[in-house]
Formats: C-alpha cells, structure tokens, sequence
C-alpha cells in the first residue's frame, strides 16, 4: 500500500513547485536562519530531509554548501532534479538510506509535521545517527494557527483539485526540544516567529537549530 502522504504530495508534486518554489524571497528570518546554519557547515554534505521542489536546497547551495534532498515523494524528486540539478532521492525520514555519521549537516523545515509522536522520535533518532557528532541541524514547525492549538492536528483531503490524505501536527517546541535531547541533540537556538502576512499560512512557527553531541548516538 502506497503511503498517503507519498501518493499525496506526488499528486500535487507540480503545482506546489509553482506556488512555493520563490517563498524564501519574502520570508527574511527563514533566510537568516538558514544563511547562520550554512556557516555551521564548513566541509561534507547536508542533507535537505522533506526537501519538497528543493528551493532550500538550492539556496544552501549557492553558498556554496554541498547538498541532497531526501523527501517522501518521487515526484518531488524527479522536481528537484529538473529544477536544481541538486542530487535528490526518495526517502522515509524514519530510515534514511544514509550511512552512519555521514552528513556535515541536516536541514529539514516543515516536514516532521507530518509524523506522529512515536514517528517523530524515530526520525530524530536517524537525523542523530546520520549526523557527525557534533553536527547541526535546523528544523522547524507549525506551533498553533487561529483554528487549531498547539498539540492539535489539521487534515486536508482536498489540495489544488487533487483528492489528498495528509495530516498536519501542531508541535509543542518544548515537547520537541526534549524529544531532539532524547535522541542525542543539545538546543543552540530557538526561534518562535508569526506568519509573514500574505505569504504564507497563518500560522505560529518554531525553528529550532540542534547539535549533535559528541558521543555515539543512542
């Protein structure tokens, strides 16, 4: 059986690289974010994990920065590809197909959303085993919107005229941050902003920038 939020996101996979493929340029603290990770990561590779149509793995690459995307849907794949020229391949972020320590660095926005609590610890656990020790990460999420409350949950079955079935977690950063310790991550900055207005969905965000410790992972 096809998981639904694969078969989802490849349904959408196009009209979604239009929409959202420019959304850095109006999201400045996004921007900042991910222009202070690029200076955590000096040499090797990071990976871009939900990467979606790769602008943000495109973005880290044009610092210079040596990246692949990993996301759920082949279509998103085969998007990245043909828009970036950026390595991409599908993945299940709950058993990346990544070597032990491999990455440099590890970026994944808005993707663990889609994850229950138990989903969630096991992705943290494989982002704390692909990573060096002493690596970073930058994740970020949905904290509450004007319908739902944080800890709440949205499902959407329709998107773009497509028949979807995904649902979207509202996470409490405080969960999530002892959640990243759990899984062999200490906290180097948090991030809680509001929606950029007219650009994105109306919703309170959370980005957190974690490290790799430096023992083995769990």
């Amino acid at each position: 059986m096809i998981d639904p939020t694969r078969r989802s996101y490849d349904l959408v996979a196009d009209r979604y690289a239009e929409e959202l493929s420019d959304e850095l340029r109006h999201k400045p603290l996004d921007r900042a974010l991910l222009d202070a990770f690029a200076e955590f990561v000096r040499d090797g590779t990071v990976a871009d994990i939900g990467c979606g149509p790769g602008h943000v793995a495109a973005y880290l690459a044009a610092r210079g920065r040596r990246v692949v995307g990993l996301d759920l849907s082949t279509s998103m794949c085969e998007t990245v590809r043909s828009r970036t020229s950026l390595p991409a391949c599908a993945a299940d972020m709950t058993a990346l197909p990544v070597r032990d320590a491999a990455l440099a660095g590890l970026v994944c926005l808005y993707a663990v959303i889609h994850l229950d609590d138990d989903r969630r610890a096991a992705a943290y656990r494989e982002f704390a085993r692909v990573l060096r020790p002493g690596a970073y990460a930058l994740l970020s999420f949905h904290v509450r919107d004007p319908d739902v409350p944080t800890g709440g949950m949205k499902t959407l079955d329709s998107w773009w005229d497509h028949e979807v079935d995904l649902s979207f977690r509202y996470l409490d950063p405080d969960a999530e941050i002892s959640a990243l310790r759990t899984a062999g991550f200490d906290l180097t900055a948090r991030l809680d902003r509001g929606p950029h207005a007219g650009f994105e969905h109306p919703s309170e965000r959370c980005a957190l920038v974690v490290r790799r410790t430096d023992v083995g992972h769990p």
